[in-house]
């Protein structure tokens, strides 16, 4: 399939209106802005200038990190890359390079320009996103892909968020997966495991050790060599157990849905058995609330058995709609991309619904291969919504895995693209409620 959008973007830019300057860290961790020198931004292999549709100010609820051995990379006012080790602010004192992360909702358009030292450890797995000052104001490389309010920092660790936990732990005291929950929330700071005790919105339920992949940037499991930010849950929790949780927030939660299939675990599909029969069980106690699972999808037998238990909605992970990009950056073990398509068919046609949750990396994502496969992919299979989620991983490490110099639409340009070709799928960046009948 071809796709004519006449988004293309060209490589290089003339030197338009000079307003986003670099930004970069002190040594004592301050955040200042270059005087001299623009800001860049790095799309794949490539650096370049922003554009407008691009850049936006940088949203409440993000945070402004060093990124560890990396000098920041501009253009100057005579159109020179400009390297600076050094503080112009300060004789001798290092500069570093910045970045955002950003919160659920916005999406990530350009990476940080910067280098590193040859023989630097990998970066750890965060969704490094360009930022710059302009007018006095931070702005970042993103746009906003979904309402933002239900994941806003502000309503995550609070001070009462030990005394939720402590309730739920009393009340069921010997339920393991609360406690890993717990851990979860305090240790890692996860949205989804707070959710289960501020009873809203989007819990989740992890269950399975194993998984049936080794993604390149999993963040439970060391597949590239560098520290994941956190540990695999260590067992296997009883139906009961399943059942307690997730019925506790079906039942209490406003806007509820429970999730099967989170950062702590491997692949819930191989649990299937266990968690279909917990399915039953939950409906059985109550019928409102949304029942999730996020997957890789290739466990087809794991999959049926979940969606003839009742569940209401899959979430499947994918970086790339190309058989052999898929292979190399998700590594399955005993499936296919084919597989994963039968799965998503079976829960189709059993009325579940079905998202991507799409690895989203600036220079890779926007290829016109990767574009036009990733159209066809959700065509074919009826997706209803793509969610687009930032690839958390060292860009010169995937780059190395993916090389690849073709033409690329710039992110924003590529959403326009799928909301023009795709109009009947939403496109967002998490799960939201099913409205059963």
């Amino acid at each position: 399939m071809e796709l004519t959008s006449g988004f293309y973007r060209p490589v290089f830019f003339f030197m338009g209106v000079k307003m986003y300057l670099s930004l970069y860290a002190n040594e004592k961790g301050e955040v200042l802005d270059h005087p001299n020198v623009l800001m860049l931004g790095r799309s794949g292999n490539e650096w370049l200038l922003p554009e407008a549709s691009e850049m936006m100010p940088l949203p409440r609820g993000s945070s402004l990190v060093r990124i560890p051995g990396n000098i920041p990379v501009g253009l100057d006012m005579k159109e020179r890359l400009a390297y600076f080790e050094y503080d112009p602010l300060a004789s001798g004192q290092r500069a570093y390079a910045v970045a955002a992360l950003l919160p659920q909702g916005f999406t990530r358009t350009l990476l940080p320009a910067c280098v590193g030292s040859s023989g630097e450890a990998l970066l750890p797995l965060l969704g490094y996103a360009a930022v710059a000052l302009k007018e006095g104001k931070i702005y970042v490389a993103a746009v906003q892909s979904d309402e933002h309010r239900k994941w806003h920092p502000h309503y995550y660790n609070t001070e009462r968020l030990p005394v939720k936990i402590n309730y739920m732990l009393r009340k069921y005291p010997g339920n393991l997966i609360l406690r890993q929950l717990a851990r979860c929330s305090l240790e890692y700071g996860c949205f989804t495991a707070q959710n289960i005790f501020y009873q809203r919105w989007e819990g989740g339920i992890p269950s399975m050790k194993a998984c049936n992949a080794a993604c390149i940037a999993c963040i439970s499991e060391d597949h590239c060599g560098t520290a994941s930010p956190q540990n695999r849950l260590d067992f296997v929790p009883t139906v009961q157990e399943i059942v307690e949780v997730a019925s506790e927030h079906l039942l209490k939660a406003r806007d509820a849905i429970i999730s099967f299939g989170q950062g702590c675990e491997g692949e819930p599909a191989l649990n299937g058995k266990r968690l279909s029969q917990a399915i039953h069980r939950i409906r059985n106690l109550c019928s409102q609330g949304t029942i999730n699972m996020n997957t890789n999808a290739g466990y087809c037998e794991g999959v049926k058995l979940m969606t003839d238990a009742g569940m209401d909605s899959m979430r499947v992970t994918i970086f790339s709609a190309i058989e052999e990009n898929y292979i190399a950056y998700h590594c399955p073990q005993d499936y296919s991309l084919a597989d994963v398509e039968y799965s998503i068919a079976y829960a189709r046609e059993h009325g579940v619904k079905i998202s991507l949750n799409l690895l989203t990396f600036p220079g890779f994502t926007d290829r016109m291969e990767e574009v036009e496969a990733l159209v066809e992919f959700v065509r074919k299979n009826q997706v209803d919504m793509i969610q687009l989620r930032n690839l958390n991983i060292d860009p010169e490490f995937l780059m190395r895995i993916f090389p690849g110099k073709s033409p690329v639409l710039g992110i924003s340009n590529f959403i326009k693209l799928l909301e023009r070709e795709l109009p009947g799928v939403r496109i967002g960046s998490y799960t939201h409620t099913v409205h059963r009948k």
